[in-house]
């Protein structure tokens, strides 16, 4: 139940986003403070999915070699389905950058770590979310900055590789874990809130510092370009300050390694504190259990009702609609939990994946 509240805090967050018309955030100001939202939510997401990564490939125990490829095709059809619904609702022009079609991407990755011990989850995710941006400023730089369809998806859009495969990682380590266990949830708010002061303070004093200005390009022409008009136009890339920024980038959506492990931390922390408040407080989170145990629905579901209020290509930004939306999406997920059970959309990845398999699992 406290992984489902952690998923329902992740609708609530993306919807705030899209539709709350919240500020950045700036820790100095508390106005701004709902602007935790922006960036940290789909991370959230992204976490969450490594432990349902993990939940459905055999939690603590590993998977046997046997069981593999009915566990790879599982996974394989479950990121189709979910990487369609995100194509469809692309096409619906929202003002929201869909994660969808990044989020089955996950799945598909996933499949190389499904017999991975913790430990060595942890210690890629760590060396991926620190190491992964920098490294990618650099691709970039020296490449004069490529671009296509699947560079944009996946390295230098909203939702880059490097952070959300960490994400994944972590959260495939976490769903290894004696979940049940109050000294197990303490640990990870407490990791959680260690890392996040990390991440954030190394932001801080960057921003403090200078490093983290965004260098702006002139542009150049791709008429003269050869090799030996090459060290001109990297110099115009600024190399060595790109991967400071990458490394030293905090904001949300920049994907740098600051963000990384401060937003890492933050959202580590909240599932941790989702699993303890379950404890206290059960009843009264039930309506955002029910809320997270049917995300893919909520998640398309609100993106459907933007459109339908305001159109194709509109937007809403206000607080008031943040409350609507959320009253409306707790209150329907509790009814339909209650009376039918899983989400439509769930059951639709669910299908998909037995559909991939073709049979039933391995003993």
């Amino acid at each position: 139940m406290g992984l489902d509240v952690a998923r329902g805090v992740a609708i609530i967050g993306m919807v705030g986003a899209h539709v709350g018309g919240v500020p950045q955030f700036d820790w100095v100001e508390p106005v701004t403070w709902f602007g935790l939202v922006h960036g940290r939510s789909s991370l959230l997401f992204a976490m969450l999915a490594g432990v349902s990564i993990a939940l459905m490939t055999g939690r603590s125990r590993r998977p046997a070699p046997e069981q593999l490829p009915y566990l790879r095709l599982s996974l394989i059809g479950r990121g189709m389905a979910i990487f369609v619904i995100g194509v469809l609702l692309e096409l619906l022009h929202t003002p929201a950058a869909i994660i969808l079609t990044m989020y089955g991407v996950l799945y598909a990755i996933a499949i190389l770590f499904l017999r991975w011990s913790p430990r060595r989850l942890l210690i890629t995710a760590t060396l991926i979310g620190v190491l992964g941006p920098p490294v990618l400023a650099a691709f970039n730089a020296l490449t004069l900055m490529p671009f296509g369809p699947g560079l944009s998806m996946t390295v230098n859009g909203m939702y880059p590789i490097t952070v959300w495969v960490a994400m994944m990682l972590v959260g495939m380590a976490i769903g290894q874990m004696p979940l049940q266990r109050t000294r197990t949830a303490v640990w990870i708010v407490v990791t959680g809130v260690a890392v996040a002061f990390i991440g954030y303070a190394l932001g801080i004093v960057a921003y403090a510092l200078g490093w983290a200005r965004e260098q702006t390009y002139a542009g150049y022409s791709n008429e003269a370009a050869s090799w030996g008009t090459y060290p001109e136009r990297l110099a115009e890339f600024d190399l060595w300050g790109s991967v400071v920024r990458a490394f030293v980038a905090v904001d949300p959506h920049t994907g740098g390694t600051a963000e990384t492990v401060g937003s890492g931390g933050f959202v580590l922390a909240v599932i941790g504190l989702c699993l303890l408040l379950v404890r206290v407080m059960r009843v009264p989170l039930l309506p955002l259990a029910a809320l997270g145990a049917m995300p893919l629905t909520a998640y398309t579901l609100h993106l459907v009702a933007i459109v339908a209020i305001v159109g194709p290509a509109g937007s809403l930004s206000t607080p008031v609609m943040w409350v609507w939306f959320t009253v409306a999406l707790l209150v329907g997920a509790t009814v339909w939990s209650a009376l039918v059970g899983r989400g439509p959309l769930e059951r639709l990845v669910g299908w998909a994946a037995r559909r991939m398999v073709g049979t039933t699992a391995p003993s």
